[in-house]
């Protein structure tokens, strides 16, 4: 199993929404009302910008969530501690020099310390290469962070307080905030919209 150079990383993928709600969406409810410490990101040293291709760790104390996106519909979200001291080696002949970092982008400073008033997980369906994919949204105060599939790699936008989220020309299937909540006991409900996107990215 490829560890994305972080020791003791192990992803675990999974395509569908129901397939991610049914594995993941209890701890990811239970998450609400957390202390959101730091958002890291891996940091090509080299090219001096984001190496997306490696997982999305938030860090509730705690509680390290790696978020990670591959292929077309892959999405990975795993729960447990990681050494973030620990050097990464890329387990290729590539030669990536890489570390980890806080809120490298502008964006992210503006989340860390933030309490999470909500989380949920959208499938997109359109005539586009990420059809199938789902993304983890987060909501805070100052705005919702999501991580979605950039084709093969991580991306991240931020939509501000009020914004309306989906894609031009896109269905969404959603599960939580109000729509099943992914911390109450039971099945989660699932409802679709579609609209424009207003998210602005921030990679």
């Amino acid at each position: 199993m490829f560890d994305f150079g972080i020791a003791g990383y192990e992803p675990r993928w999974l395509h569908g929404l129901e397939v991610v709600v049914a594995a993941h969406g209890r701890r990811l409810g239970a998450l609400t009302g957390r202390v959101l410490r730091h958002v890291w990101l891996v940091w090509d040293l080299d090219a001096d910008e984001w190496f997306s291709d490696c997982p999305v760790l938030l860090d509730f104390g705690d509680d390290h969530v790696l978020v990670n996106h591959q292929k077309l519909d892959d999405l990975s979200i795993t729960f447990g501690s990681v050494d973030i001291s620990r050097p990464l080696t890329w387990g290729t002949s590539d030669g990536f020099r890489l570390s980890w970092r806080a809120e490298p982008l502008p964006e992210l400073g503006a989340l860390a310390g933030q309490t999470l008033r909500g989380t949920e997980l959208r499938e997109f369906s359109g005539d586009f290469p990420a059809d199938g994919s789902v993304t983890l949204s987060l909501r805070f105060a100052v705005g919702r962070l999501r991580i979605f599939n950039a084709c093969d790699e991580n991306g991240l936008a931020f939509d501000p307080p009020g914004s309306v989220e989906p894609g031009r020309g896109a269905t969404w299937r959603s599960a939580g905030e109000g729509r099943g909540d992914l911390g109450a006991g039971g099945d989660a409900e699932f409802a679709q919209d579609a609209g424009d996107v207003h998210g602005r990215g921030l990679r």
